[in-house]
């Protein structure tokens, strides 16, 4: 079974910025650690690197990984410090599509996460910015772009989609991300989007909104409706769409736009109840329902921030070097994934961070959680 699993594979071939020579342990083999402790939930570099100098971890590495020397803790952090960011990405990126192919037909979710322990590094710095690719419905992350701050999230959308093959998906995204030059990106992609519209666009917000709150032309768009109920809190979700158009100002200056459509939300829990208004466009002609599923997708990328946040406490990692700051981020992700892909082809129910409390116990475990997401 040795050096036979993908996930170990697809990382075998990783750039570094500057040569190494191996000495006595590699690049590849610090960063399978570093995956293999990530999939135990171990938070930081010092975690990992106590758990693989264990004597029973330490054979286990040796016996199924020909991992035969474990580097201290500081040459841990300078052989994660020479991993190029952006290759590990692209592997990250291959790694992913080899256990979802093909892509088309999934809902893609974008958004944008701040790394905040990263602004205390240096004076005048921006805490580090990372938008990432979510596959929504299987909540898988499928690639990321850094940037120095949210303000770059724009442009980074488009550089991302550039470098993924996203022909046949929807891309969700919210209203940060309404630009007419992504939308052009999505279509010459051959890929659909579904944009969220709010103020940044007011024009066309407020012609969609004037569409949708006369009474008489609402009542001929599509609609349908969605009951929630959980734990004495009731959401009433009501979706709208048209592909009825032809009236919309500069409607040619967004590329393919073939449909508007709202969502109605009611929220009544003991406090009370909120009523919120959520306005959308698409190159694609959806259905109301179809609306309500793909915007209920864009909140899978939030999903996962909260993740990173619940099990390895990014926000507080206290690493300084920036490039380890973005491989560990990746590393983090590999990991979730990895645990996502075991619940759905094992249908094993328990929360991730038991699952990962067992890898941490159980060795063999911990290899049954990567084989069973291979297969």
């Amino acid at each position: 079974m040795k050096n036979t699993y993908k996930l170990v594979e697809c990382f075998t071939g990783i750039e570094t910025t500057e040569e190494h020579n191996g000495y006595f342990c590699s690049v590849g083999e610090a960063l399978t650690i570093v995956i293999l402790g990530s999939l135990c939930g171990l938070k930081n570099v010092s975690q990992i690197h106590q758990w693989a100098t264990n004597t029973r971890i330490q054979l286990f590495l040796m016996d199924k990984f020909d991992i035969m020397n474990i580097p201290s803790y500081y040459w841990m952090l300078c052989l994660l410090k020479l991993i190029n960011p952006k290759s590990l990405n692209e592997c990250f990126t291959k790694w992913v599509q080899s256990l979802c192919e093909p892509l088309a037909g999934h809902t893609l979710s974008f958004d944008g996460k701040t790394i905040r322990s990263t602004g205390k590094m240096e004076k005048n710095q921006s805490p580090m910015h990372i938008i990432s690719a979510q596959i929504a419905g299987l909540g898988l992350t499928l690639a990321q772009q850094t940037v120095a701050d949210k303000s770059n999230e724009i442009p980074a959308m488009r550089d991302l989609l550039d470098l993924l093959k996203i022909e046949g998906c929807m891309i969700v995204a919210d209203a940060l991300h309404c630009q007419k030059e992504t939308a052009k990106t999505i279509v010459k992609k051959k890929a659909d989007y579904l944009l969220s519209v709010k103020e940044n666009q007011s024009e066309l917000k407020h012609e969609i909104e004037d569409y949708v709150q006369n009474n008489e032309l609402r009542k001929s768009m599509n609609t349908e409706k969605n009951l929630e109920k959980n734990r004495g809190r009731i959401e009433r979700r009501t979706a709208y769409t048209t592909n009825d158009i032809n009236w919309l100002y500069n409607k040619g200056d967004w590329e393919k736009l073939s449909c508007i459509g709202a969502i109605h939300t009611q929220v009544t829990t003991k406090k009370g109840t909120t009523d919120e208004w959520h306005y959308y466009i698409s190159s694609r002609n959806l259905s109301a329902q179809e609306l309500l599923t793909h915007a209920r997708l864009e909140w899978s990328v939030e999903t996962m921030h909260w993740l990173l946040d619940v099990h390895f406490d990014e926000d507080h990692c206290r690493i300084e070097d920036k490039v380890v700051q973005q491989n560990l981020n990746i590393v983090r992700k590999i990991a979730l994934n990895t645990i996502k892909c075991y619940k759905t082809n094992a249908n094993n129910k328990r929360p991730i961070s038991k699952i990962m409390l067992d890898c941490t116990l159980e060795p063999l475990y911990l290899l049954n959680v990567i084989f069973c997401c291979e297969n």
